[in-house]
């Protein structure tokens, strides 16, 4: 083994071997971007540089989000950070004097100014994803992997927290009204789209429909308002439907998905099936089939989720990265993000015959399932 590692150093040139420590580098600080980005967004530094007309300098940011006077210096680093990475974007006049503005991304992270800016502020997802809860179970990889005790836990969550995620959002009411407004939040911006781009899928939902763990219906809501002959019901948690808000045509249910779903021509799994593992995902859609009629009478399971590979191989490398990491991020609490070939498995198991991919541009496709 030792004479095969010099050999390959051989063969590698000096600019190679720097070239080599600086992609290894760069991957270990990934994670800087993360932080960064979560405390631009805890700052509401796109929404300052939104009221300010969409320019702001240092000393407007400061002034506009409570940063104190003697941390300019380092707010010009988390700023450079983020620039750099293409979350702002910075003009430099002849002066000196830097300005930032808003680029597409850091738009997602507006909340103030109106409705158009808070239908697509996705800062809440920011707060989920950028968080010390997950985050501090993804340390717990190796142990997982290698710790006879830890691998009989059925997630990293639990190694590192001692209970289950939907536990730890169940006890602490700050947890779980960041988990629905970053649900809302996805919703909010995602589902108008959805429903425009891909009216054939929503087009043919019948005239009932049920959105299993539904949350606060803000899916279900946009998805009612778009067909309002179309009976629409939430299925969640009765603790997560106790705090609901009243919507136009939408009837929330409390229950267990695991042990039934109300009868309609189509359910909806937005989001649902990626938290769980194979066995308790097949479980959910035995539920589903036992809920809908036969297909030709227009029964069908909406499931709203990643597949992963979907694009082909001329996928953009953001976009398979982006696929990949959610993937190992939703390991915390023993999620996957599949494979069609996974997604094919389960849909056969759960009873189904047949099913139809939509790849959509972004994080995730549409697959209809058929009984």
């Amino acid at each position: 083994m030792a004479s095969h590692i010099q050999e390959d150093e051989l063969t590698m040139s000096s600019e190679e071997l720097l070239q080599a420590q600086l992609d290894l580098y760069h991957h270990c600080f990934v994670y800087v971007k993360s932080m960064a980005l979560g405390a631009a967004t805890d700052l509401r530094i796109p929404d300052a540089i939104h009221l300010r007309g969409g320019a702001a300098t240092l000393s407007d940011l400061a002034a506009d989000t409570g940063i104190y006077p003697t941390k300019l210096s380092h707010l010009r680093r988390l700023m450079r950070v983020l620039t750099t990475s293409g979350v702002f974007s910075a003009d430099v006049n002849a002066s000196g004097d830097t300005t930032y503005k808003l680029t597409r991304v850091s738009r997602l992270l507006v909340g103030a100014g109106g409705e158009s800016s808070r239908r697509h502020d996705l800062s809440p997802m920011v707060g989920l994803f950028v968080n010390p809860v997950p985050i501090t179970a993804l340390f717990s990889i190796r142990e997982w992997f290698t710790d006879e005790k830890s691998t009989a836990s059925s997630s990293l969550f639990e190694v590192a927290h001692g209970c289950t995620r939907w536990e730890m959002i169940a006890k602490d009411a700050g947890d779980d009204r960041l988990f629905n407004a970053s649900m809302a939040a996805d919703s909010c911006l995602t589902m108008g789209i959805l429903l425009k781009e891909c009216n054939n899928v929503f087009g043919s939902i019948g005239s009932s429909l049920v959105d299993v763990g539904g949350a606060h219906g803000t899916a279900t809501a946009i998805i009612a308002k778009a067909f309002p002959h179309v009976k629409c019901t939430v299925l969640d948690l009765p603790r997560v439907v106790a705090g609901a808000p009243a919507h136009d045509n939408v009837i929330f249910v409390p229950g267990d998905m695991f042990e039934y779903i109300p009868p309609a021509d189509t359910v909806l799994l937005k989001w649902i099936l990626h938290d769980w593992p194979d066995d308790d995902c097949i479980k959910v859609l035995r539920q589903c089939k036992k809920a809908i009629p036969a297909r030709d009478a227009g029964g069908k399971v909406i499931i709203m989720d990643m597949v992963v590979g979907s694009a082909g191989p001329q996928q953009e490398t953001v976009s398979k990265e982006a696929e990949v990491l959610f993937d190992v991020f939703m390991m915390y609490i023993d999620g996957i993000q599949r494979e069609e070939h996974e997604w094919r498995k389960i849909f056969l198991e759960a009873g189904f015959s047949d099913y139809k991919i939509t790849p959509v541009t972004g994080i995730r496709s549409i697959i209809e399932v058929y009984p």
